[in-house]
């Protein structure tokens, strides 16, 4: 069995809420107490035909023991968070760790499919959302493609990483362009200033990743030109896909709310101008864990919102 990714087998299994399924609350119940009491055998037991003819008990053993346990240490708990392609999700918390398991079971509750994610270590604490003031980061509305805490919401939550991250363009007419789409400079958003959302100091600046041709991405410079941002509270924001040779402030500069810091762009991982936006723990994304962005007052779809988590499809700008 790999460590990096265990896919057991998995059969599609169709359900029709998005609700946790009484079977898998009980499942949760069993496989964090056999887990947690190092009863690799009693999950081997939880197995149907079908995985068993696949993995031996030796094998699962093995693998939970060594690769698993051994790493993250105890399971804290095990929050269900969404349903994918008919299986189970569920946020684990670990002693050391957070990974998400992915969980099917079948008619008699016994496991037929099981996929574990790498496990992302706890050596700094997890911050579940902001307590330092935030303003948003540009003038003007904007228009929220992805936010929110459920999959539906916002593709973000499917890795933890990133978990809870936005994707923020200006929309006009209900189009986020005018003119030809293969230029950066048809896209409203493109080239808007960037702003500092709150008092804070550069801690990471990348700025010489190029801006792509619009329905093109860059996957080897995934957040393309980032800023990322240290609070005083140590909480980390990045913003990404920002313009080429537009970032203003410097690797080690303190900085304060409303300053002018950079432009959006269409750099990295990014098909059109837009600006992503997360909340981590964290200075290297790929070694965070994300946390819930709030917005102390701003305007929402017309209405004044206080300590607000914007969702798709929110228009949003800051309250004068």
């Amino acid at each position: 069995m790999r460590f990096v990714l265990l896919l057991l087998i998995f059969f599609s299994l169709k359900l029709f809420s998005q609700d946790e399924q009484p079977i898998y609350e009980r499942f949760v119940s069993v496989f964090t107490e056999r887990f947690n009491n190092s009863d690799y055998d009693g999950i081997y037991d939880l197995y149907d035909a079908g995985m068993k003819n696949t993995y031996t008990s030796i094998e699962t053993r093995n693998f939970f023991e060594n690769n698993i346990k051994g790493l993250t240490g105890e399971i804290e708990s095990m929050q269900f968070y969404t349903l994918r392609e008919g299986a189970h999700v569920y946020r684990v918390i670990f002693d050391k760790s957070v990974a998400d398991l992915t969980v099917t079971l079948s008619p008699q509750s016994k496991i037929n499919g099981l996929l574990i994610s790498k496990p992302k270590p706890l050596e700094i604490p997890i911050l579940e959302r902001n307590t330092t003031f935030m303003s948003l980061p540009f003038n003007g509305e904007w228009f929220v493609y992805w936010g929110g805490v459920t999959e539906e919401e916002n593709t973000h939550v499917k890795e933890v990483t990133q978990q809870y991250a936005y994707d923020i363009m200006k929309v006009k007419d209900g189009a986020s362009h005018e003119g030809d789409p293969l230029l950066n400079e048809s896209y409203f958003a493109f080239g808007e200033d960037i702003i500092a959302p709150c008092d804070a100091r550069v801690v990471k600046v990348i700025d010489e990743v190029p801006d792509n041709i619009p329905g093109e991405t860059n996957v080897q410079e995934l957040t393309g030109n980032t800023i990322v941002l240290q609070t005083d509270r140590d909480e980390y924001i990045l913003m990404a896909h920002l313009m080429k040779n537009s970032i203003i402030v410097e690797e080690g500069q303190d900085i304060r709310k409303g300053e002018i810091i950079a432009k959006c762009g269409n750099s990295g991982n990014s098909t059109e101008a837009h600006l992503h936006l997360s909340l981590q723990n964290a200075l290297e994304m790929e070694n965070s864990i994300g946390a819930k962005l709030f917005f102390d007052r701003i305007e929402v779809n017309g209405e004044i919102r206080v300590d607000y988590l914007p969702v798709k499809e929110d228009f949003i700008s800051n309250s004068n």
